[in-house]
């Protein structure tokens, strides 16, 4: 057993992590001294001479400088304002990706949505928090995310208007949808190697590879709409910097008109696709 006051272990756990190249190390000291007592951070702020057992807390320190992601060590991350439950079998839910749903919130109301490579079930999750009248599906070909979105549903109170599955894209699919949401994968696959280790060393390769130009996976989804989609429903996908013209060209092929929304950094982050 490590015994430490407060004070003591968060001035010795900033110390770790900064020089591990952490970016806020005093923030992230304090999320996992509190996560490792189960106390908040406030409790910590009140008592920093209170003496504890820093066993767990130096444990996390060294997963947290290995460069493991926050939000795997703590099994949570933030989104849209709702907490999700996350795994190394999912990638992590990223503020980026709240542009899709503000993108999709300003479609008409759907009756029924579709969200492929649902992940941690975020995308789909967030927007039938603010569509009480929509059923959705979500659809991943990891099982392990699968059961990961399941839980997510029943622990926001949506698991009667939730479905998930496990498939290939739409291939296990018969049916039309007025709204379909992706965070498909696309990193070109020489890149992967070269991304910050807290993503390269860590995050699902399957859900991070686009293949050799990144636009794999647009490929199969934008093929797959014609016979997903209702005559008057949309898709909304988000995209990597600068992908936008070459998938809005993928999908004019495919008889899709496309519009985008910019995420707060003003990068086009959200593809609208509809049909001509």
């Amino acid at each position: 057993m490590t015994v430490a006051t407060v004070g003591q272990a968060l001035r010795r756990g900033a110390v770790v992590l900064r020089e591990a190249g952490i970016e806020s190390p005093a923030r992230e000291a304090r999320l996992l001294l509190a996560h490792a007592l189960n106390r908040t951070q406030a409790d910590l702020l009140r008592a920093p001479a209170a003496e504890v057992d820093a066993t767990l807390f130096d444990a996390l320190l060294v997963r947290r400088a290995a460069h493991e992601p926050m939000a795997y060590i703590l099994g949570r991350q933030g989104f849209w304002s709702l907490d999700f439950l996350v795994s190394p079998a999912t990638l992590i839910p990223r503020p980026d990706s709240e542009t899709i749903v503000e993108a999709a919130l300003e479609r008409p109301p759907p009756a029924r949505v579709l969200d492929l490579g649902t992940g941690t079930g975020c995308l789909l999750l967030s927007v039938l928090h603010e569509r009480p009248d929509a059923f959705g599906i979500g659809v991943d070909l990891a099982p392990e995310a699968v059961a990961l979105a399941q839980r997510n549903a029943k622990c926001l109170g949506l698991a009667s208007r939730a479905a998930f599955l496990c498939g290939d894209w739409a291939a296990a699919l018969n049916g039309r949808f007025d709204l379909i949401l992706s965070n498909p994968p696309y990193i070109m696959s020489t890149t992967i190697p070269h991304l910050m280790p807290d993503v390269s060393r860590y995050e699902p390769s399957r859900a991070l590879d686009g293949g050799a130009d990144g636009l794999d996976a647009y490929r199969a989804i934008v093929q797959a709409l014609p016979d997903l989609l209702t005559l008057c429903g949309s898709a909304v996908l988000e995209l990597g910097i600068g992908q936008g013209s070459a998938v809005a060209l993928l999908a004019k092929a495919a008889g899709f008109s496309a519009c985008f929304r910019p995420d707060l950094a003003g990068i086009e982050r959200a593809i609208i696709l509809a049909r001509d």
